[in-house]
């Protein structure tokens, strides 16, 4: 299994947190770097979603595409 070093300080952080979650370290680890990564990823997009409204021919575009797929919403196919 790899490993990381991390500060002694981070360490206790860690060893607190699982502590009262009554879970592992590990876990507590785990948890963290997932909520980042979303982070991230939300971050990115957002990024990209102003960049897309920043370019006006494009925007157009996405504005059409939505406005098809939202006539879809009538075709009465939708499920139940």
């Amino acid at each position: 299994m790899p490993s990381a070093r991390i500060s002694e300080p981070l360490h206790r952080a860690l060893h607190q947190l699982a502590k009262k979650q009554k879970t592992s370290i590990k876990e507590v680890l785990e948890a963290a770097i997932e909520t980042y990564r979303r982070q991230c990823f939300l971050e990115e997009s957002n990024a990209a979603f102003v960049a897309l409204r920043q370019n006006p021919k494009a925007w157009q575009e996405e504005r059409e595409e939505r406005a098809a797929w939202d006539q879809t919403l009538g075709d009465r196919l939708q499920e139940d």
